[in-house]
């Protein structure tokens, strides 16, 4: 069977590389067709993954977007008429399930973002099979979407294929001897984004104040840094990163991906953005492992941090542990779907999601 998988962003990198590698080892044709967006290209030249670059990520602003989405199904679908894929997949999926619809070739969409109105809008009504979280508590088309106990972020860190490396942490910019906090600040220029902005210098300066109290302070961010807080930049490799992480006391900031990542590697976050996900939800309410600040501002993003570090580390584990035996795999989830894709089309497996 022949497999096309869309990566337009680094976090898809991270959902896909299992499932990638498993079809190549079983046997199908894996076409993956990727877009420059942050280090979304460098993960997949460093993990030895074959992409063809469609597109180039817009920047933001609706007009931009508008022009990058035509530009990219038009690339697409060019790729489309030569390898003639069986089955298109895709996180977020709009250019797959449009040129899909178009083409006739049948689609698979992963997503957890309730907030991406307008983009869901333009993909779920051309999509064949939508496959959701259980937290998830947006629209999806009826008789299209499944559901599955887990987070995208266990495709790729389930202890059972990434356990973080100290050594690489600590060459990557980990304390060797004291608490490590990583903070992540985002650009707020994606399509789930729009109408919404982030936190303020004097905010993200009295954040980086708090947490200097308690430790080693780094900060991922999308865009250059104020001056004066350049010297805390994460200037390790992109890959390495969530081994970093996995050894943080703990993650806050702006980005629920990354947040999300924390957790399902037993690791505290604080979310402070004003965007709803409803996977952060359920972590913060069934497994107490996030805490979520919808109006962020310094003082309730303090009281949050507070709240984590004096959650007993031994709760905590007890917490983490109680996660990893209620989720699913979330990797051999989404490759079963994609069998499972061809299957409805011609094969025979099972479906590991359920419908609802």
């Amino acid at each position: 069977m022949k497999f096309l998988i869309e990566i337009t962003h680094p976090a898809h990198v991270h959902f896909f590389r299992n499932p990638i590698e498993w079809l190549a080892e079983s046997g199908h044709q894996v076409k993956v067709t990727s877009r420059d967006k942050d280090c979304t290209l460098v993960l997949l030249d460093e993990l030895d993954i074959p992409h063809q670059c469609l597109s180039v990520h817009s920047g933001g602003g609706s007009l931009a977007m508008a022009r990058e989405l035509l530009l990219r199904n038009r690339a697409l679908a060019n790729v489309v008429r030569e390898f003639l894929p069986d089955v298109m997949a895709g996180v977020g999926g709009t250019s797959a399930a449009q040129v899909g619809w178009y083409l006739g070739c049948p689609t698979v969409v992963f997503y957890n973002t309730e907030r991406a109105h307008i983009q869901n809008f333009l993909t779920y009504p051309f999509a064949d099979r939508i496959i959701v979280p259980d937290a998830y508590r947006g629209w999806v088309p009826k008789r299209k979407g499944c559901r599955y106990l887990g987070y995208h972020e266990l495709a790729r860190l389930h202890p059972s294929r990434f356990q973080p490396d100290v050594s690489v942490a600590i060459a990557n910019g980990l304390d060797p001897e004291g608490d490590t906090f990583l903070i992540r600040v985002v650009s707020w220029n994606a399509s789930h984004d729009i109408g919404l902005k982030g936190w303020s210098i004097d905010t993200l300066k009295r954040v980086v104040g708090i947490l200097r109290q308690h430790g080693r302070v780094l900060i991922s961010a999308e865009e250059k840094l104020p001056e004066e807080l350049e010297e805390l930049a994460y200037a390790g490799s992109p890959d390495a990163l969530h081994h970093v992480m996995g050894h943080c006391r703990l993650v806050v900031g702006e980005s629920a991906t990354m947040a999300s990542e924390a957790v399902v590697m037993g690791v505290p976050a604080v979310y402070a953005a004003p965007s709803f996900r409803g996977y952060i939800e359920q972590q913060q309410e069934r497994f107490g492992l996030a805490w979520h600040v919808d109006r962020p501002n310094p003082d309730s993003i303090s009281s949050a941090i507070l709240n984590a570090l004096e959650t007993d580390p031994r709760e905590l584990e007890r917490r983490h542990q109680r996660l990893l035996e209620e989720c699913v795999d979330v990797a051999r989830m989404a490759y079963d779907e994609l069998l499972y894709a061809a299957g409805a089309w011609g094969s025979g497996t099972d479906s590991t999601a359920r419908k609802g």
